[in-house]
């Protein structure tokens, strides 16, 4: 059973393009549906992490409009905050899915329990993943892992295989 996902944002909860004003503003492209596979598995009980490589005042604003309060921006080394993260809660790697794009993804999506690649992850990243979406980052890439992840939840709590 999946007790946690975490997920890059960039190129994962996002399509990849960040808008820069030219004065240190910026903007993202969140999917809504996305933002809604979040809450729903969120209200089954599974926690629900963002870890992005670059800060960001956008990534932050979409985590707490989801409620999302395990926010690790500007991390060089995700894998352990991953990690730290499955300690914190007590969990084995077999409960934690983790969902990213680019090579500083590999190390968390082939250490979770389930890695999840979207369909424009970089071709080692798919290669390592254990499943890849059929929708793009930012275009509902999440919103389809979610689904998935409630799928997989419901059939082991019926007592049928995890995978």
């Amino acid at each position: 059973m999946i007790k946690l996902f975490a997920m890059d944002v960039d190129g994962t909860l996002t399509d990849g393009g960040v808008y820069m004003d030219g004065q240190g503003g910026e903007w993202k492209r969140f999917d809504i549906q996305d933002g809604m596979g979040i809450a729903r598995l969120k209200a089954s009980g599974v926690v629900i992490a963002f870890v992005s490589g670059r800060p960001s005042p956008a990534t932050d604003q979409r985590a707490k409009d989801l409620g999302v309060d395990r926010v690790y921006n500007g991390v060089g080394e995700k894998l352990s905050i991953l990690q730290k993260l499955a300690r914190e809660l007590d969990l084995s790697k077999e409960e934690v899915a983790y969902m990213g794009d680019d090579v500083n993804d590999l190390p968390p999506i082939e250490w979770a329990g389930l890695g999840i690649a979207p369909a424009n992850a970089m071709p080692e990243v798919k290669a390592v993943s254990d499943w890849v979406t059929n929708s793009c980052g930012g275009h509902g890439a999440v919103r389809e892992a979610a689904e998935r992840i409630l799928e997989l939840n419901a059939s082991v709590a019926k007592g049928e295989s995890s995978h």
